[in-house]
């Protein structure tokens, strides 16, 4: 596992996280060992950087990462999310209040007095741009709750807004091969203000696996199933928001560049490290066999020479559908 810098803050993170969404909630059912088997398969395989939030099976997922924590000695940086709690999910409801109640909630979750990253959890666009949401979380630092802060994102736009202000350590995006707009512009004002990149949905929830196909079905609990129209969340957490059976073709075109060695799955994050303004990608993982199979691409030889034909499979089959979008 290779490791990289993340913003100004002296962590080593490992390139590849773990994404702890699956083992909270909404991809179908993942028991309790399962759950237990990824992250301790994660931190065995040298991972160092887990993503969770409160939401994720209403503080399940947290509370899985806590029992991590607690079992072992080794340095784990623990990134969380705050916000989706609120009902309505409003700009009013970012206030001091609200998030200060939800972050003490997670730190019961995980077990612990500070938390290392607190991520305001896909915000409405008018609060990634006010200096009164950042102002807020300067307070809740001072009162020693969180040791930094960053936000997570739907849309280019929200991160560039999120940036301008200096105590802004990471943002949250989606990126992947069928989600590349991050790249144009935000990565270089990220790398110039030494803002954290952190990568999610990788995998395009699991359409750039390679594993899937037109007969594919999913469980009624699962986002996969009930989302792919956006009727719970941003379509674009589901598939990266693009088309099924048109994601299916650019992964058969995909499949065709596959060095013998990778899998797509290795190609797909290969493809997101190649990136060196990514500071972390987090796939997620439902057993200890995907989160195995996750880490791989970190040791994986560079695919200087394949970049440019696997975005011109992006530019010809998905670009013009999703870019605008997000």
């Amino acid at each position: 596992m290779k490791f990289r810098n993340f913003s100004n803050l002296g962590w080593q993170v490992s390139e590849i996280g773990l994404g702890c969404w699956a083992i909270g909630s909404e991809w179908g059912n993942v028991s309790e060992e399962d759950a237990r088997e990824v992250l301790k398969s994660s931190l065995d395989n040298g991972i160092n950087f887990f993503d969770t939030a409160d939401v994720y099976g209403d503080g399940r997922s947290e509370r899985f990462v806590g029992e991590l924590l607690k079992s072992t000695s080794e340095k784990i940086y623990v990134a969380t999310k705050s916000g989706r709690r609120l009902n309505p999910h409003t700009p009013e409801g970012y206030n001091l209040k609200n998030i200060e109640e939800f972050i003490d909630r997670s730190l019961t979750n995980l077990g612990v007095d500070c938390i290392d990253l607190l991520q305001l959890h896909c915000p409405p666009p008018e609060t990634c741009a006010r200096k009164e949401t950042y102002e807020m979380m300067d307070e809740i630092v001072k009162k020693g709750k969180i040791a930094n802060y960053g936000v997570s994102v739907e849309k280019v736009s929200e991160a560039m807004d999120a940036i301008k202000f200096p105590n802004v350590k990471s943002i949250q995006i989606i990126f992947n091969i069928f989600r590349q707009k991050p790249s144009e512009e935000f990565f270089k004002e990220a790398a110039k203000k030494n803002v954290a990149v952190i990568a999610r949905v990788p995998l395009a929830s699991g359409l750039l696996t390679g594993k899937m196909n037109k007969n594919s079905s999913f469980p009624q609990n699962d986002h996969r199933n009930y989302n792919i129209n956006g009727d719970a969340f941003d379509v674009g957490e589901t598939f990266s928001g693009v088309n099924y059976t048109k994601g299916l073709e650019a992964v058969e075109k995909l499949k065709e560049l596959i060095p013998s060695d990778f899998s797509l799955t290795d190609l797909s994050l290969k493809w997101i490290l190649m990136h060196p303004e990514v500071s972390v990608v987090i796939p997620g993982a439902k057993n200890r066999l995907q989160s195995s199979n996750n880490v791989k691409a970190s040791d994986l030889n560079d695919i200087d020479s394949l970049m440019s034909k696997i975005n011109s499979i992006y530019d010809e089959m998905i670009k013009e559908h999703v870019h605008h979008r997000w």
